[in-house]
């Protein structure tokens, strides 16, 4: 998936970045400053000490830090005080932490998504850009079921704006690789010992670097009506070969599926399928809004009948080479 970004969109803007101090957050910070050149940019998360880490890392007077949780409704619309732009990725992600306390996950990932949604259509915010993930198609496990909710939340949020200019849509996309919470980093700690963790030699998810993440939900941010769902084109790779690659020699010892845990992902559903359309790097889910233009993705295919892009018959493969190279 090569992509590349018009920077000038980005030029002069004030852009707010929620749960900005994790690896997304981070490669998002670097990447826009180097290359987008934005009047400033918020980074809006509620570690101090996260934080304090990070301005060490940067040294860019464009730079702003706030504390903040999302589910301060208050606090949020202060942030939002003159943003141009805001990409959402704050959340609660870590499965079995949400299976055990689904009240809180309840709290950050759809009460706090709904105060997203308000402060920024009160605030004349131009573009908002949720980050979703593969698990809110068809959920299993709470996590998926609340990152379902966010999203319809998101793209209903279009029809709250009324004559005002705030639009808003989602990203959807697999498993980023080396990133918190990833199997990666767990493997390389295993590979110390000898013996690798799976859960079932079957499994198959979706990949793509932190690099590639960013550069996507940046092109999509440009190219946003208000509504679509933005999925790119990446491949899949079993889990036991990934283990494969990291550490040819170690044993793989299987565990059984998790609770929550899915054998496949999917990121469009058969019903989804009818009315997406197909790019070269990128899918777009339409939205069914009685004022949607088709003209807006004119230029895209529509799928077949009961299409569905699922990581077990994915077209696109990833080889242990070239999770190397990506690595």
């Amino acid at each position: 998936m090569q992509l590349e970004t018009d920077a000038s969109l980005f030029e002069g803007k004030n852009i707010l970045l929620t749960g900005g101090t994790g690896s997304f957050g981070k490669k998002f910070t670097e990447i826009v400053l180097s290359e987008c050149n934005p009047n400033s940019l918020r980074i809006y998360s509620r570690g101090e000490f996260n934080q304090y880490q990070m301005k060490q890392e940067f040294s860019d007077k464009r730079l702003r830090f706030l504390i903040g949780d999302v589910r301060d409704r208050d606090r949020l619309y202060r942030a939002m005080n003159g943003i141009d732009i805001v990409i959402h990725a704050a959340a609660l992600k870590q499965v079995p932490a949400c299976e055990y306390n689904p009240i809180e996950a309840v709290k950050t990932n759809i009460d706090g998504s709904v105060n997203v949604i308000d402060a920024a259509i009160d605030n004349a915010v131009e573009k908002v850009m949720a980050i979703s993930t593969d698990k809110a198609v068809h959920p299993v496990n709470l996590y998926g079921a609340t990152k379902m909710v966010a999203e319809k939340m998101f793209i209903q949020g279009n029809t709250y704006t009324g004559k005002g200019r705030t639009r808003f849509s989602c990203v959807r996309y697999g498993n980023v690789i080396g990133s918190r919470g990833s199997v990666i980093p767990l493997f390389n700690e295993q590979k110390k010992e000898g013996i690798l963790t799976i859960t079932d030699e079957r499994m198959t998810r979706f990949w793509l670097t932190l690099d590639q993440g960013i550069r996507f939900v940046l092109n999509s941010i440009q190219r946003m009506q208000g509504g679509e769902i933005f999925i790119p084109k990446i491949p899949s790779m079993k889990i036991s070969d990934l283990a494969d690659a990291i550490a040819p020699e170690a044993t793989k010892k299987f565990t059984g599926i998790r609770p929550g845990e899915k054998l496949h992902e999917i990121m469009i559903t058969e019903d989804e399928s009818r009315h997406t359309k197909e790019f070269a790097e990128h899918f777009v889910i339409e939205p069914e809004f009685s004022f949607w233009k088709k003209e807006n993705t004119l230029s895209g295919k529509s799928l077949p009948e009961n299409y569905r892009y699922s990581s077990d018959i994915n077209d696109k493969w990833l080889t242990s080479d070239e999770l190397k190279r990506m690595l």
